[in-house]
């Protein structure tokens, strides 16, 4: 007999078989750590989050714990499934372990409820001791988030996106406090606000006490009743602007320690300052639809000239298409100005301009920034949520 034969003619380990069946069934997942489960959970909308507990019985009131919320208007088909959601949540979750360290409220629509607003930023204020992320993006009053969110003296990222009031803007911005007590921040994200300057100077200066901060985000803004925007900080490293508002003319650099700048829009303002020749690497994605396209060649190429010391230069195809419309060009001497240029990359036109974001990385509780896709951030409609 061939020792094939005799190897059919072996009976099945029917032991083995069960064990393997019982290996299948075992929730092996349930098994892990509070602590791993909590960090996994960490990442979910809290929606989904709170949908676990049907799980086992040992996830039933895991969600409870969870250090991140997570609370976007996308994952509700109405305001008012959010606004109950979040009233429950918040009232049902672990008060003897208060470990919310990460709060992101996006609810992008028609006027977010007072209510539902100040419920949130009244929790995370609770929490002032262990928040150290929090991101709020709504179209409503600022009056109710800035006196509060003061207190939150842990805090080391901020994200706010607020939008003012009525279905037509017209261009009006929210107002930025002029003095913002945060001496842990570390990074800031800042849509659809205004800049004011003091009664004697000729700019605003919005930043200068944030002394650890590093990464610096502002998109459509704009400054109020002074053609200069100033940004002071011994500690900046990245910065990125979007789409800022044409009322100002010039954007003061005074960061030692600026190494990146990010630029995505249309070029209206100039930059100078003491902290150029720091700038190793820039990102510039210019908007060429534009009605003051006549002016645009001029600023930006301005930009090269004023950073000499830049080493990494990545730009589109359309930008060089605007350079090319300065008169005598190649008279300028180019190579002169980027003498300390190591690497230049130009992209090919894209459907949507790449640029940097704030995003909360969860695992570490810390944040970054990185490149991304992103929203373009128009303001909201006002025919869903």
């Amino acid at each position: 007999m061939s020792s094939l034969a005799h190897e059919k003619m072996i009976p099945p380990d029917n032991k083995r078989g069960r064990h393997d069946n019982n290996e299948e069934n075992e929730d092996r997942l349930s098994d892990l750590p509070d602590c791993v489960l909590l960090h996994i959970l960490s990442f979910l909308n809290s929606k989904h989050a709170v949908q676990t507990c049907v799980l086992s019985p040992k996830w039933k009131h895991l969600w409870k714990c969870i250090p991140t919320l997570i609370l976007h208007s996308s994952e509700f088909s109405n305001a008012k499934k959010l606004a109950i959601f979040v009233t429950k949540i918040l009232n049902l979750r672990d008060t003897t372990t208060p470990s919310l360290h990460t709060l992101d409220f996006e609810r992008l629509g028609s006027f977010e409820p007072q209510r539902t607003l100040k419920e949130i930023v009244n929790y995370a204020c609770s929490h002032n001791t262990q928040l150290k992320q929090l991101g709020i993006c709504v179209k409503g009053d600022s009056s109710i988030i800035f006196p509060r969110i003061s207190s939150c003296q842990a805090l080391t990222s901020l994200k706010l996106c607020v939008y003012p009031k009525g279905l037509y803007s017209n261009g009006k911005r929210t107002l930025f406090p002029k003095s913002l007590n945060l001496p842990a921040l570390t990074s800031l994200d800042l849509t659809y606000f205004a800049f004011c300057a003091s009664d004697i100077a000729d700019h605003a200066e919005p930043f200068s006490s944030f002394n650890c901060l590093n990464n610096l985000i502002i998109s459509n803004c704009t400054v109020m009743d002074a053609p200069i925007l100033r940004i002071s900080s011994s500690t900046l490293v990245n910065l990125a602007m979007s789409n800022n508002s044409s009322d100002f003319t010039k954007i003061e650099l005074f960061a030692p320690s600026l190494y990146t700048i990010t630029f995505d829009g249309v070029p209206h303002q100039r930059l100078c300052g003491s902290s150029l020749s720091s700038i190793k690497q820039v990102n510039i994605e210019a908007d060429i639809f534009s009605n003051t396209f006549e002016e645009l060649p001029f600023v930006l190429f301005s930009w090269p000239q004023d950073l000499i010391n830049t080493k990494s230069l990545t730009v589109t195809a359309s930008n060089l298409k605007i350079l090319f419309l300065v008169p005598d060009l190649f008279k300028a001497k180019l190579p002169s100005l980027l003498c300390n240029l190591k690497t230049l990359k130009v992209c090919s036109r894209m459907k949507w301009p790449t640029k940097l974001r704030l995003t909360f990385d969860t695992s570490s509780n810390e944040d970054t920034v990185e490149k991304s896709q992103p929203n373009t951030r128009s303001p909201p409609q006002d025919n869903s949520l």
